[in-house]
């Protein structure tokens, strides 16, 4: 049995490795989705030239891993007070942005995130958008498994997003 998830959260390279170490994935894509122009590359995208934000798609078992499940590891990689980028990553093309493929996801994303913001971890709104899914475009394949390829510029690049991690995610 396999479902989809797609969730954009900053730099697609950042929100692979929390999602693939998981048992139950079966796989992490990095692409492009939200967007006007079909098959958009990666020089469109960081222009703001096609309306796309970097995203994962994640291909899972729910008998081992629930949609909830990821819905929750998702909130733990992202800032949700923050509507224009992640980290140093900036512009709406870094947007946050949980993608549901159907009623029952939509539900899941709703209540999770009405949940966040009554939790009182955040003193500013939850601005983390909940949107349709629309076509999911693959990103170049130098962009996949990103931080096996380029593990030091993977680390510097994930610096900040694990520091706030580490601040809002006490457990």
């Amino acid at each position: 049995m396999e479902e989809t998830a797609i969730f954009a959260g900053g730099c697609f390279w950042c929100m692979v490795t929390p999602f693939d170490q998981q048992p139950g994935i079966k796989s992490v894509i990095s692409g492009y989705t939200g967007g006007f122009v079909e098959n958009p590359t990666y020089e469109q995208v960081k222009a703001h030239e096609t309306g796309h934000t970097e995203a994962v798609k994640i291909t899972f078992d729910p008998e081992v891993i629930s949609y909830e499940e990821l819905v929750e590891i998702y909130w733990r990689q992202t800032d949700p007070t923050d509507a224009m980028g992640q980290f140093q990553d900036r512009g709406d093309n870094y947007r946050p942005v949980i993608f549901v493929k159907d009623a029952h996801q939509r539900e899941v994303a709703t209540k999770s995130k009405e949940a966040l913001a009554q939790s009182g971890e955040f003193s500013d709104p939850i601005v983390t958008q909940i949107e349709d899914v629309q076509p999911f475009y693959v990103a170049e394949e130098y962009h996949q498994d990103y931080f096996k390829k380029n593990p030091d510029q993977f680390e510097d690049e994930t610096k900040l997003r694990r520091q706030f991690s580490q601040e809002h995610w006490k457990e």
